[in-house]
């Protein structure tokens, strides 16, 4: 692996080939472990959410919205990006990850130092701290929801991997800019969404994979990134079903919630 081909390359370009040269590995953990607790909490969203599937069957116009948005976001036949971004965003509101001071941009324009050049690093979604200016969360889409699950999970990953390197950058710039020490390491939280379907990521970034992807070099210790896949009850359906029904959904909205902890919100 140490010998293998390094080019500067924009996040939206990078594929396993690139976490392959830059020693970053992932591993699948179950719920428990993913989230560090025995049992899921319960979600705190209106119940309207929680039992009923459809949009025109809700009465709360924000439920409705958000379903209408949800279905959008479900129809492979769509090729606009926008449509899963705007039903994050819309979740995020939501389950109260955007609330404050925490806010939701979308096509946020980051930077990634590699191979001594600077390439673009820009997210689909992400969650800020306007307080500090902190990058809380990531959120990376896949471009292929109606093609291979499987390719399209490792080249969605590793564009999010990318954008994680370059949050970690912005973060400890941030912190400069506040006379606050830098971080020599830190774990940046990310969903990767398939339609709706996500799958959560903890991203470990060090100031040494920071550096080797600079200078394009091998790094000797490995990056060991942690992803869960929320385990619903038909899992050969769970990409073409999403959060639709209300099983998925209920299941998915407790992970959402899981997810807090590792945010830190």
């Amino acid at each position: 692996m140490a010998n293998l081909i390094r080019s500067a390359k924009s996040a939206s370009d990078w594929t396993k080939a690139e976490l392959d040269a830059y020693n970053i590995n992932l591993v699948k953990q179950d719920a428990a472990t993913f989230f560090e607790t025995p049992n899921l909490p319960q979600c705190t969203v209106n119940e309207e959410i929680l039992f009923v599937e459809d949009a025109e069957n809700m009465s709360e116009d924000s439920n409705q919205e958000l379903m209408a948005l949800l279905d959008d976001a479900m129809n492979i036949s769509n090729l606009e990006e926008s449509t899963v971004d705007d039903f994050t965003v819309s979740l995020f509101r939501t389950l109260g990850y955007s609330k404050g001071l925490r806010v939701t941009h979308t096509r946020k324009h980051l930077s990634l130092l590699i191979c001594g050049e600077r390439r673009k690093a820009q997210t689909d979604v992400c969650l800020l701290d306007r307080s500090n200016n902190n990058i809380l969360l990531l959120v990376e889409e896949n471009k292929r929801f109606n093609q291979d699950v499987e390719f399209q999970q490792a080249d969605g990953e590793a564009q999010l991997i990318a954008e994680a390197i370059a949050a970690f950058s912005i973060n400890n710039v941030m912190r400069s800019r506040g006379d606050m020490p830098p971080l020599a390491s830190e774990v940046i939280p990310g969903i990767v969404m398939t339609g709706t379907m996500p799958i959560f990521y903890k991203i470990p970034v060090t100031t040494q994979l920071e550096a080797a992807i600079l200078h394009g070099t091998y790094p000797v210790t490995p990056t060991i990134v942690a992803y869960h896949i929320p385990e619903t009850p038909r899992p050969n359906r769970r990409w073409r079903e999403g959060m639709k029904p209300l099983d998925n959904r209920k299941h998915i909205l407790r992970c959402y919630e899981a997810f807090k902890a590792i945010i830190g919100i």
